[in-house]
């Protein structure tokens, strides 16, 4: 038993014409651009995506927990 699933194709929605067109406008716009990047989208200077409390805080961690390793490991004897 096959049940059959009516489309009704009268009522789908398609892209009209002005929409298209103005894509087409864009897109073509954008390929005689290719390659010439303006000075304003470029970025300047030193700017990390991650603020300095964070950095201090993640070096902090790391070489704070890698001392407590080296300690703990020379206390315990070679190995732990």
């Amino acid at each position: 038993m096959i049940d059959s699933v009516c489309v009704d194709f009268d009522h789908l929605q398609t892209t009209s014409k002005r929409l298209a067109d103005r894509k087409i406008e864009k897109f073509d716009k954008n390929i005689t651009k290719r390659g010439f990047v303006p000075e304003t989208t470029t970025k300047k200077g030193k700017d990390y995506p991650v603020g300095p409390i964070l950095l201090g805080f993640f070096v902090f961690v790391v070489i704070g927990s890698s001392l407590f390793q080296i300690i703990r490991t020379a206390t315990s004897g070679g190995m732990a």
